[in-house]
């Protein structure tokens, strides 16, 4: 399993770094319930915020279900992204998709945001 962790490097660890993210958006991808937004990075890798407020996903067990599903999937597919500063919202909904649902919602939204990516650093 090796090349498949999720060190702190992967991360957005300050305010600052996620003030960068939705200051400087550059790319957008919505998925049912969820939102991520990014800008190039220049790391050569892609790290990961998560915003979860208990406006959008009440019960504390569904917000820690979401970031931990959502953590997994980043972890799996960090070597087909660019290097970009990712930061996953969620939406009202988000809490009712269930485990395989959100799974597919997010590896839809990883490739819909390596292609927006790959094609904005081509042009």
């Amino acid at each position: 399993m090796s090349g498949h962790d999720f060190p702190p490097q992967l991360r957005l660890l300050t305010a600052g770094d996620y003030r960068f993210v939705f200051d400087h958006a550059a790319f957008k991808v919505h998925g049912n319930g969820l939102m991520a937004l990014a800008c190039p990075n220049g790391l050569g890798h892609p790290r990961l915020g998560l915003v979860f407020s208990k406006k959008n996903v009440r019960r504390a067990v569904d917000r820690n279900r979401l970031k931990r599903l959502t953590r997994e999937s980043i972890r799996l597919q960090q070597h087909q992204l660019p290097g970009v500063d990712i930061v996953v919202l969620a939406r009202r909904g988000a809490n009712e998709l269930d485990n395989a649902t959100l799974h597919r919602q997010l590896f839809g939204m990883w490739r819909r945001l390596e292609r927006d990516a790959r094609k904005s650093m081509v042009s």
